[in-house]
């Protein structure tokens, strides 16, 4: 009987967060990033643990790294370090989650070097603008001409995610093929955003008051990034199905990629071991030879 062939679906990576409940830590991804990499991706999500201290990224993280075909960089409550951008913290309290930058600005760079399909949002979307190289504005409402893009947290979650306001699509980008459309409504839920755009990201979307909302990475197959939520509710909005369904296509085409090479790497493997072994019974024919 034919071996069977190998199972499309892709393994999804999601970097957690270290979140304390009560007295303990516990490494935390929030269920609508989980469902949303189940429903719209197509994938089955895999949880990469936030430990203090961190995993180590060339024993650990890189053997998670193998094992998957995409890695979805979530959003969160936390904010990144700003020492990780060159600035000092600016006034006031932000939750802070070091383990949570220690895995990802670790898992970014191996994940670009092994060309693993990357959705970043939210967090993520900060997070990879400031591992190529960004900076981030950490306070967005303070920032003349730009406009309040925090939620008001005594809304109802149905009106924190609704949305919010409009976006300028880049014509001809990926972002603009996807939504069919020169302009888009998203929700908006941050209170840091872009400031020095990285080296290589390709801006993909504007808001009104000009910050940046989605960009790609222009020299990777699929490195895409958007600082709204389209994993909210997904299955009910075409863009963010859209979205997540690019991401799902792009992980299955690394996934049928890395598999073919692993099974020709197998096949090889096993021609040179016939192949060492029918050299070793020629030798020994040889020898058997010379004794008689």
């Amino acid at each position: 009987m034919p071996p069977a062939p190998p199972d499309p679906t892709p393994l999804i990576g999601l970097p957690a967060d270290r979140k304390l409940l009560g007295p303990h830590p516990f490494s935390a991804v929030g269920e609508k990033y989980l469902r949303a990499a189940i429903d719209a991706a197509g994938g089955l999500p895999l949880i990469i643990p936030a430990l203090s201290p961190p995993l180590p990224a060339e024993l650990a993280l890189r053997t998670y790294l193998h094992m998957l075909d995409g890695l979805l960089l979530t959003g969160s409550h936390s904010n990144l370090e700003p020492h990780h951008y060159g600035q000092a913290p600016a006034p006031g309290e932000d939750l802070r989650d070091t383990a949570r930058d220690a895995n990802a600005l670790a898992l970014i760079p191996m994940a670009l070097e092994m060309g693993l399909p990357i959705l970043a949002i939210c967090r993520g979307f900060q997070e990879m603008n400031v591992a190529l190289g960004g900076s981030l504005h950490q306070r967005l409402h303070a920032v003349p001409g730009l406009r309040e893009h925090r939620e008001d947290p005594q809304a109802p979650l149905e009106v924190q995610y609704g949305p919010a306001h409009p976006l300028r699509l880049t014509p001809g980008g990926l972002l603009a093929r996807l939504a069919g459309a020169e302009t888009v409504e998203v929700n908006s839920l941050h209170g840091q955003g872009i400031d020095r755009l990285a080296d290589g990201l390709v801006v993909e979307a504007v808001a009104d008051d000009g910050l940046v909302e989605a960009w790609r990475l222009d020299s990777a197959a699929f490195v895409f990034g958007v600082q709204w939520h389209p994993e909210w509710r997904a299955s009910e909005n075409p863009l963010s199905m859209a979205i997540f369904g690019a991401f799902g296509d792009a992980c299955r085409r690394y996934r049928a990629r890395r598999l073919g090479a692993a099974s020709h790497a197998r096949a090889q493997a096993t021609r040179d071991a016939r192949d060492d072994a029918g050299q070793g019974a020629s030798a020994a024919e040889r020898n058997l030879g010379r004794v008689g």
